[in-house]
Parts: C-alpha cells; structure tokens; sequence
C-alpha cells in the first residue's frame, strides 16, 4: 500500500482524534468556567457553610437534579472517589501535536516553506515550528510566575501581545496556512502545559496535605484557577485557528498576522461576555466589539483583484489548458503526482477540458484573486500566467 496513502489515512484518524478530544476538553473548561461563575453561596448557618462550602448550585439536567457545591479550599474529609479533568487537555494536545507531524512537518517543504515569504530549508522550517511552541510556554509560564501574575487584566493584555508578536513573526517565516496552524499549536502547548505543569500538580499537593492530615496551600487553588480562566479565554482563537485553513481569505491576506490578531480579539471579547453573563451581568459592549471587530476583517479580507499585467499574445483555451497542466494538475487529477499528495485536493479536478471550464470559477478565485494557489507558489506561477487566466475566465471560460 503506498507510504503517502497510508500518512493521509492517518492523518484522517488522528485528526478525527483531536476533534473529539478537543470537544471534551472544550466542553469541560466551558461548564467549569460557567459552574464556578453561577454558584451562590450557601445561607449562614446552613448545612453546606458549616462544612465549609463556599458556592453552591441547583440544576436539572436529562430529567434528573444536581446540586454541585464547592469547597472554600477543600472538604474535611476526601471522598473515596475523586474525579480528575486532565486526559481530555493531554489527548487534546498529544493529537494535535501528532496531527502537525503528519500534515506539516513530514511534508514541510510544501506545507510551510514559501519562497515568497523566506527561503527555508524543511529542517529550518520545522526546528523553528517547534521552537515558537516550547518558547511561547517558557514565556507565558515565567509571565505569570512574575509580579505582573498578580494584575489579571494588565498581564491578559500582555500575552495577547506576545500572541501577536509571534503571529507576525511566524507570518514572516512561513506560508500563511503554517503561520496560522503554528499561532494555534503554540496556544495549545501553553493550555496542555497549564494542565500538566500547574493545574493536576497543584490539585495533586492539596490531596496529598488531605492525606496527610495537613491543610491544603490555598495558593495552589489560587494558581490553578488562574491558569484554567487563562485557558477558557484561549479557547474560541485556538477553535478558529482549527478551522481557519478553509478560509484562504484570512491567511492569505498581505497582513494576515493583524487579520488573525483581530479575530482572536473578537474571540476573547465574545467569550468575555459569557463569562460575565454567567454572573449575573449582560455587558452587551463585549459581543458588540466582537461583532465590530469580525466585520472589520470582512472588510479588510474581502477580495480584491490585484493589478495584473497586460496580456501577452493571443488567449486561447490550449494555452490556458498549457498552463494549468504546468502548475495545477499535478494535485487536481484522479491520481495526484505532487509529492505527499494521494487525492485531489477540495475534490476539485482540472486535467480535462471539461473538468476545466466547469471549475473555472474556482481557478479565477484560487489563481487571481487570493492568489493561493499553486500552494506556496511552488511551481513558481508567473503574473503573465495569472493574467492569461483570468482574461480567458472573463471572456466566458470557453473551450475553444
């Protein structure tokens, strides 16, 4: 069976995989966020403040009741069963990462490196993918381990602009898909990281003092919580940043690092909202700048034909034809030749002239109007090609 057949059918499993987790993981740090911001505290006096509960609920839910309470720092005594929240976060994280190897890594040449952005060696590419999600955690991790830890809004400005540094950093190394892809893996590694390094070890120390007879740290509760509320405003830029690969608009766009930086404010914003909205508060200004921000970026990346030059010679179908067998066949056919590449890419197939005419719509947007393909230009298209393109596409996209 071939190689690069078996690495896409892996690749679909694994990406399968990540969803999957990512939901779980998702959905916990969501009802978490919203459990702790809807909790009122118990009546004085009552039998939950004696035994120390700081915040209590009642909800129903699939026809049966709940009533989650929870501990100023911990119970008396611990339960027998304790329920732990890290397998999603670790599976979240280890299949992502694995899901970059196998998409972008192993075919780094074709997936990050753009001759018109820098000229990179695939090692150079990959080292320095791998460097932006280790040293954005170091980072992020010291941050919070500094003074500044101790001013929430002040230290939440801070990261977004780190965030954004990095965006426009990778945006000056890689194609706009990798910068994108990569923005996101590094957020990742620091929400997986937050779980692992902070959050499970913190929770691990209180249950051992329990054992122990000792009182719990209050101050591990304190940084967990921290890094968990950190994690919940990271979640709708990492979502998007997951799907953002479908929409060329964004990453391809000259300034797509702001274009990104843009959206992940009006993520954070939106999710602003809720949190506040689980309190009690509707601050509708949240989801207003939210909504402000996304139509700025639709007005920004709404396409624009750039100035092409004039056409050279006679346009005709063959030559067209000439040139799309030149830079596009090789991963619009029935059975793609471009290395790494097993079948036609968005279904679309462009090797005979009627798959042709009827995918010309596509081409004209793809090759002239957001410029995205070839992928990286990596059959190095020319302007005149692209000109000769789309003056066949606006004279009808006849075959003759």
């Amino acid at each position: 069976m071939d190689t690069a057949y078996l690495l896409d059918f892996l690749s679909m499993l694994v990406r399968w995989l990540h969803v999957i987790a990512g939901i779980a993981w998702i959905g916990s740090s969501f009802y978490f966020i919203w459990l702790d911001n809807s909790l009122d505290a118990p009546a004085p006096g009552s039998d939950a403040a004696k035994k120390g509960v700081g915040g209590e609920l009642w909800a129903v839910h699939g026809g049966g009741f709940y009533n989650p309470q929870k501990y100023l720092v911990a119970p008396a005594a611990l339960p027998e069963k304790l329920h732990w929240f890290k397998w999603e976060a670790y599976t979240t994280w280890l299949s992502g990462t694995a899901l970059l190897v196998l998409v972008y890594w192993l075919k780094a040449g074709a997936m990050m490196v753009d001759g018109n952005v820098r000229e990179l060696t695939a090692l150079q590419a990959v080292g320095l993918g791998a460097a932006s999600m280790v040293g954005s955690w170091i980072i992020y991790d010291l941050l919070c381990k500094s003074p500044l830890g101790k001013r929430e809004g002040l230290l939440g400005l801070v990261i977004f602009g780190l965030i954004t540094a990095l965006a426009y950093g990778l945006a000056q190394a890689f194609g706009g898909r990798a910068a994108f892809i990569h923005v996101g893996s590094a957020i990742g590694t620091i929400m997986a990281a937050n779980v692992f390094f902070v959050i499970i070890p913190g929770q691990k120390r209180m249950v051992t003092a329990m054992k122990a007879g000792q009182a719990p740290n209050p101050e591990d509760g304190k940084r967990a919580k921290q890094r968990s509320v950190h994690n919940n405003y990271f979640t709708l830029p990492v979502i998007f940043i997951m799907v953002s690969n479908h929409y060329g608009a964004t990453y391809a766009h000259p300034h797509n690092w702001a274009v990104l930086a843009l959206i992940m404010a009006a993520g954070v914003s939106i999710r602003h909202f809720f949190n506040r909205k689980h309190k009690g508060v509707y601050a509708w200004q949240y989801p207003a700048i939210g909504a402000v921000l996304l139509g700025v970026v639709a007005w920004w990346t709404a396409p624009r034909v750039q100035t092409l030059p004039p056409v050279e010679g006679e346009v005709t179908f063959n030559r067209v034809r000439a040139i799309v067998g030149q830079h596009c066949v090789a991963c619009h056919s029935p059975a793609p030749t471009f290395p790494g590449i097993t079948v036609p890419q968005a279904g679309v197939l462009l090797h005979t002239p009627g798959d042709l005419v009827q995918n010309a719509p596509r081409v004209y947007q793809q090759v002239v109007v957001t410029r995205l393909m070839p992928l990286g230009n990596v059959t190095n298209m020319t302007d005149q090609e692209r000109a000769v393109i789309a003056a066949w596409v606006k004279a009808g996209a006849k075959m003759e």
